[in-house]
């Protein structure tokens, strides 16, 4: 896939990740408040370009995964945390987390493609993370009812040459479901999410949307039966 002669998004630089290592020492809003320019130049202005820079290329995949450029309530995650039910009282996220979730959902539980950017922590994400238990139990069916598509899908050769399965899972078989089932493993998710680890240099080298681009290209099986679980177009 060619870079867009258009594209808004030239690259990240270092200084993110060097905001994000520096916040992680100093994860205060004292802080955070006389560093707010340093990070809406380099982590909030250059993660709006490169969103802005998916949205063609997430089109060529689905015309139902939104890449939303908009500083607040798009595609960007806060880098506030929500403190209020946590013992963790730091109030800031170190990473940098970019979520294209499919138009039906209303927040990170929805299926979607991800990327996310930490220090010694960096990778793409397909699937759906801590769906709820309508939810759960959807996909759960699916692949009960439609095993040889979930293979299919899960299996897909390009998918599995860059992604693996990840994320939670119960220790026992769901309530209801064989113990024995021949694909207990996956039944027994709590996440149907899988990742790609990216080599930190990845994140700096300008042909980043492209990469990311062809990554969630071989996914695009893995996400189309989760989204036929949901009921929900891909």
């Amino acid at each position: 896939m060619p870079r867009l002669p258009t594209d808004p998004f030239t690259r990240f630089d270092r200084s993110l990740v060097q905001f994000l290592t520096d916040l992680k020492q100093n994860n205060t809003r004292e802080w955070f408040a006389g560093q707010k320019e340093r990070y809406e130049r380099d982590v909030r202005d250059p993660a709006l370009a490169f969103i802005e820079a998916m949205q063609p290329r997430l089109r060529t995949i689905s015309r139902h995964i939104v890449a939303d450029s908009r500083k607040m309530g798009g595609s960007l995650m806060r880098i506030h945390r929500d403190t209020r039910f946590s013992r963790d009282k730091r109030p800031y996220k170190t990473n940098v987390g970019i979520q294209f979730r499919h138009a039906a959902g209303k927040d990170v539980h929805a299926p979607g493609f991800y990327l996310h950017i930490e220090p010694g922590s960096t990778f793409l994400a397909a699937g759906v993370w801590h769906p709820e238990r309508e939810v759960l139990a959807a996909i759960r069916t699916a692949i009960q009812q439609r095993p040889k598509a979930w293979l299919a899908a899960r299996d897909h050769d390009p998918f599995r040459q860059r992604f693996a399965l990840d994320g939670d899972s119960l220790k026992r078989a769901p309530a209801g479901i064989n113990p024995d089932h021949p694909l207990i493993e996956d039944l027994r998710r709590t996440d149907f999410i899988a990742v790609e680890e990216l080599r930190p240099a990845e994140i700096h080298d300008p042909g980043l949307a492209d990469r990311a681009a062809e990554s969630f290209l071989t996914a695009k099986p893995f996400m189309r039966f989760l989204c036929k679980a949901l009921d929900l177009p891909f």
